[in-house]
């Protein structure tokens, strides 16, 4: 059970438009602010990071994103 969920500071309060992310060392689960209840999305710990990694290298952005 994840006892902490975080969203992003960008993630704007009224928009409800924001997944959260909650784990330890060892698990990343994601769900839906706007569904909490509606499951969590489970990814490895290193298949994660390396999602991370690529967003934050613009890799994942649509054309003309940036």
């Amino acid at each position: 059970m994840i006892n902490t969920w975080r969203t992003s500071s960008r993630s704007a309060n009224h928009g409800g438009q924001c997944v959260e992310i909650g784990g330890g060392p060892d698990t990343v689960a994601i769900r839906d602010s706007k569904n909490r209840t509606g499951g969590q999305l489970t990814p490895a710990v290193p298949a994660f990071s390396a999602f991370i990694a690529a967003a934050q290298r613009g890799e994942l952005d649509r054309p003309g994103m940036r």
